[in-house]
């Protein structure tokens, strides 16, 4: 990549099942995670199927995408990617 990685994370297709514990814990191996967040619906409170995961430097992100990116957690295939920033924070998808 030409410009710098990041250090946040974007994961996608995360199962209704999967809370921030279980995300913290199977980003954690790749380094120090600093912030684990799931993105939820704001009237029903339900899981929308996507979430953040910072780390403390861009290799540890690297790291994680590198070995999380195609997994299945919680039954689901997940897909990892460098969260996309704007001048005002970070953009939830890039779809």
């Amino acid at each position: 990549m030409a410009n710098r990685l990041g250090t946040q994370l974007f994961i996608s297709r995360l199962s209704s099942y999967t809370t921030i514990e279980r995300l913290e814990t199977l980003f954690s191996p790749f380094g120090s995670v600093s912030e684990a967040r799931l993105i939820r619906d704001p009237k029903t409170q339900r899981p929308k199927g996507f979430g953040f995961v910072t780390f403390q430097s861009p290799d540890e992100a690297k790291k994680a995408l590198q070995a999380m990116d195609g997994r299945i957690v919680d039954g689901r295939l997940i897909f990892v990617e460098f969260a996309k920033t704007s001048g005002h924070g970070v953009d939830a998808a890039s779809r």
